[in-house]
């Protein structure tokens, strides 16, 4: 399938051009093949004249002059034949010219008067052939038919060498026409080609909103688009707001809760009742901050982000360093410099502090950080040289929001919000074993 508009259009004039001038070629070659046809057949009126002016009727018989006043009747190697014939269709007369030429001519004195005809001989030889009948000579009755004929080598010589000039120039013509065509069309849809550049300019977060300096035809979708845009920009900052809200209103409860219990725990007789509700707390702030993360973590709908992987690799991996400094990670970053992932910068910590917090701490000594690009996308992996993870829990782990240890509620929410980035970027997270000997967790963006 063509995706260039442009292309599509060319295609399209250029076909519709080549089918115009396919039907105009051989209507022009018609009109000049009966034009050409016209000329000869009044020459051949013309020459036929001159024999009839140069006829005399003496006593009952027609007398030809030696020279006739036409030199191409008189000249024996002429291309004209001149022929003469009585009522009934035997030859009288004809001129030098025909003495090698054996002409199976007969016409027929049927009183139409004149007839311009082609003839084809039995050796191949085609010729124009003017008759005309003549019943007076110089004012005494006579019964003649005036032949003159003319052969069709030049016609079909002339026809040819037309045949080849308007090919070629309609060639040259059709290949200025797509020239300009293509000119034009670039031209045209030079509207369109700034109306992506400004798009692509949103999606990478130089412009909040596309100009209005396009085409009259372009504004209502421009105009929708931008609302379109300052409508998203203010929900995703409501959204965020009253997340904030929310977050905030939830403290001061939960810090009277966190009260409460360690005044319980203070009295023996209460302890358990605290220890419970102590770990609903932290349930609770797990929950709370599982789901801020969840819904601020998404990914907008116009704005194309690109980040590059490495700063944020190197930050990481320099702070999960020192956390577990007394591991001794040995990180290997095969990752070329440069190179950008289609996520924005706070789901690309979240995702990958999730994944590699976990490689640190399930690692022996060694975790790898490698990135791919191909015709199919950007693939990152996380490998570890850990004890991996069973291939009977791989599918529960990969669900969107699965848990990694359902006994002890609140672990395994890293892994979680890290599903529902990766889904909320049309990405895709697959889990297999590395050749470390761990796990290794690749997740897969599709291309742009």
């Amino acid at each position: 399938m063509i995706r260039s508009l442009r292309v599509r259009l060319m295609l399209a004039a250029t076909t519709l051009a080549i089918l115009f001038m396919l039907a105009l070629l051989p209507a022009m070659q018609g009109a000049f093949s009966l034009a050409l046809q016209d000329s000869i057949e009044q020459r051949l009126a013309s020459d036929v004249t001159t024999l009839i002016s140069a006829a005399r009727i003496e006593k009952q018989k027609l007398q030809m002059p030696d020279l006739l006043p036409d030199e191409k009747f008189n000249l024996p190697d002429s291309r004209l034949l001149g022929y003469i014939f009585d009522r009934e269709g035997q030859l009288v007369w004809r001129s030098r010219a025909t003495q090698e030429e054996h002409i199976n001519y007969r016409p027929r004195y049927d009183g139409r008067g004149n007839e311009f005809a082609k003839i084809r001989e039995d050796n191949g030889n085609e010729f124009f052939v003017y008759d005309v009948e003549v019943k007076l000579l110089g004012g005494k009755s006579a019964a003649y038919s005036f032949v003159a004929l003319q052969p069709m080598r030049e016609y079909n010589m002339t026809l040819a060498g037309l045949r080849e000039k308007l090919y070629l120039g309609f060639g040259a013509a059709l290949s200025v026409l797509l020239a300009l065509l293509w000119l034009g069309l670039t031209w045209g849809l030079r509207a369109l080609r700034r109306l992506s550049q400004e798009l692509d300019q949103i999606e990478s977060g130089e412009l909040e909103s596309l100009s209005e300096e396009h085409p009259r035809e372009l504004l209502r979708l421009t105009g929708s688009l931008n609302r379109l845009l300052r409508s998203e920009r203010e929900q995703r900052s409501r959204y965020r707001d009253s997340l904030d809200d929310l977050a905030h209103s939830l403290k001061t409860p939960l810090a009277v809760l966190q009260g409460v219990s360690e005044g319980m725990a203070q009295r023996p007789q209460d302890r358990e009742q605290a220890r419970v509700l102590q770990s609903q707390i932290e349930r609770m702030n797990q929950q709370i901050s599982y789901q801020l993360q969840r819904a601020s973590l998404r990914k907008s709908g116009l704005v194309r982000h690109q980040v590059e992987l490495r700063p944020v690799l190197d930050s990481l991996c320099s702070t999960l360093d020192k956390v577990y400094r007394d591991k001794q990670v040995q990180v290997v970053i095969d990752v070329p410099q440069f190179s950008h992932v289609p996520i924005e910068q706070g789901a690309l910590l979240e995702l990958l502090g999730n994944l590699l917090e976990n490689a640190y701490r399930l690692c022996l000594s060694q975790v790898r950080i490698s990135l791919r690009r191909g015709g199919q996308g950007i693939e990152v992996s996380v490998e570890d040289d850990g004890p991996g993870v069973p291939s009977d829990q791989r599918a529960r782990i990969l669900q969107r929001g699965e848990r990694l240890d359902r006994q002890h509620p609140g672990q395994g929410i890293g892994l979680a919000v890290v599903q529902d980035i990766i889904q909320s970027y049309d990405a895709e997270m697959t889990l297999g074993d590395s050749a470390l000997g761990g796990a290794s967790f690749r997740i897969h963006f599709p291309p742009q």
